[in-house]
């Protein structure tokens, strides 16, 4: 039996190997390294406009912990989100018109209180339906008999 063995040059080998090392770090270079935003970690000068960025900021998720509230997160992305807020109160826009700018910015899912929309009304009708089918077996089953 004859072995056939693959022989590659060394200097190719060396190339290959380079090359894989540098396509196992590129991920390493692709860390947050920008700063926080500005009101990221840092509260509005009127107490007012702060109390009504925090109730809102209350009431959003953020996108990476997605069990968080963007006021209790500490990721990049709640921090960015935290300073959008704050930045739009502090120009007078409405609590309502920005939760709707980050709906429509990042989907219905940012927000902790739904809205019936073209894609979330099965939310709402499926768990009534399942009540109502449950309701009517039991009714079948245990109701009235003659």
């Amino acid at each position: 039996m004859i072995a056939v063995r693959a022989c590659l040059p060394a200097s190719l080998l060396r190339s290959f190997m380079t090359l894989l090392v540098l396509c196992l770090g590129a991920p390493l270079l692709a860390q947050q390294s920008l700063p926080p935003a500005p009101y990221a970690n840092r509260q509005l000068d009127d107490p007012v406009q702060e109390a009504v960025a925090l109730e809102l900021m209350a009431t959003l998720r953020c996108l990476e912990c997605q069990s968080q509230s963007i006021h209790d997160s500490n990721s990049p992305m709640a921090g960015d989100m935290r300073h959008q807020v704050r930045v739009r109160v502090a120009a007078g826009e409405d609590p309502e018109s920005i939760r709707a700018w980050l709906m429509e910015r990042y989907g219905d899912y940012v927000s902790y209180t739904p809205q019936v929309s073209a894609t979330t009304w099965p939310l709402f009708v499926v768990p009534l339906l399942l009540l109502l089918t449950a309701g009517a077996i039991f009714w079948r089953r245990f109701g009235k008999r003659t």
